[in-house]
């Protein structure tokens, strides 16, 4: 076996750009000869910590425990057959610990999906902003023997700095995220949201959308991710996410929202959230931003709204046409299944290992 440690910054199975990307396909990697050492750089009491109000001194004491933890994890790095490192080493300060795990190890997988380096930070962490530094991300691209990114755009990026790409975009495990039956079901009629802390504001974008059907039809929001959200004149239900949670949420919903705003940020975001309701057979309509154009064939599996007044139709029709959403619905779960399942794309992941680490068998 191929002992691989991951470096990562989050706890397994707890943030979106860690379990809709690399985590899907370890089981699979494992049963090819490649055995894991996962280590993030926060523990699992600190990431339920982080994004919280307030709570500074925690915040402060948990950085400390995650350099310390960075720290000792550095002498194990020559021990390994490689070393897989998701987004950075650390989140702050001068990019030492990046050169360091480079330079101690055989060979790095830099795994990279999303525009980390435009330093984007949460409002309620807004003092890490003068911590931060755009050259880690630049280094371990760089450094490393394989870039793995998540969009084209960001692919164009990472080629500025290392020849060896690969774009796997968001994935899903379609056994898991399946259509249910709508046939009969009854009940009213549910628009739905799924997004976290960080981006429930770009539900917001579609407040007078929202509003103003709420008052021609009668429907529920439904909103999975952050802890509370109202938005006024419109009848939401909210359900803070976990993972057990996750599919009941998705099997209550009629029609997905994916609305982004038009900026730089948008345009390293792989389109996860698309890809879920469209696994779940789930009629969505997305922004044309980012990646969404290549996720989404419009007016075939899925509805692409250039403006305001489009969000506003392309609901309305969806609202008012089962048949639509049913035949809107199918066509998403197809092209999940064909180009974005984890089954379609577990070849690449192992190719990508075999390069870099080698063959394990």
């Amino acid at each position: 076996m191929k002992k691989i440690i991951i470096v990562s910054p989050y706890p397994f199975d707890s943030a979106p750009s860690q379990r809709l990307h690399y985590e899907q396909y370890l089981e699979f990697l494992n049963g090819n000869g490649y055995s894991f050492y996962v280590f993030s750089f926060f523990s699992t009491r600190a990431y339920s910590c982080i994004y919280k109000r307030k709570l500074l001194l925690w915040k402060i004491l948990f950085v400390f425990e995650g350099l310390l933890r960075r720290m000792a994890l550095a002498f194990l790095l020559p021990f390994a057959d490689g070393v897989y490192i998701h987004l950075n080493v650390v989140p702050i300060g001068p990019c030492f610990f990046e050169w360091l795990y480079a330079l101690l190890s055989k060979t790095v997988i830099y795994d990279i999906n999303d525009m980390v380096h435009l330093k984007k930070t949460s409002k309620v962490n807004k003092i890490a902003d003068r911590l931060k530094s755009a050259e880690r991300y630049y280094l371990l691209m760089r450094k490393c023997q394989h870039v793995i990114t998540c969009t084209p755009y960001l692919e164009k990026i990472a080629r500025e700095y290392n020849t060896s790409v690969t774009t796997v975009f968001t994935t899903i495990n379609t056994d898991r995220l399946a259509p249910v039956s709508r046939l009969h079901r009854g009940g009213q009629l549910a628009i739905g949201w799924s997004g976290s802390h960080s981006t429930v504001p770009y539900l917001n974008i579609l407040d007078g959308v929202l509003k103003s059907l709420a008052q021609k039809y009668d429907f529920t929001l439904i909103v999975m991710g952050p802890d509370y959200f109202e938005m006024g004149g419109v009848k939401t239900e909210v359900f803070p996410w976990s993972l057990d949670v996750e599919v009941s949420v998705f099997a209550r919903m009629d029609i997905g929202l994916y609305p982004l705003p038009n900026d730089e940020w948008v345009k390293g975001k792989g389109g996860g959230k698309a890809l879920q309701y469209m696994s779940c057979g789930l009629p969505v309509v997305a922004t044309l931003a980012g990646c969404n154009a290549e996720l989404i064939e419009d007016g075939v599996s899925g509805l692409l709204a250039k403006s305001i007044d489009d969000w506003y139709f392309l609901l309305q029709a969806l609202i008012v046409d089962a048949d639509l959403r049913s035949r809107l619905g199918r066509a998403a779960r197809a092209r999940v299944e064909k180009i974005y399942s984890v089954d379609a794309n577990k070849g690449t992941y192992l190719s990508i290992f075999q390069e870099v680490y080698g063959s394990a068998r």
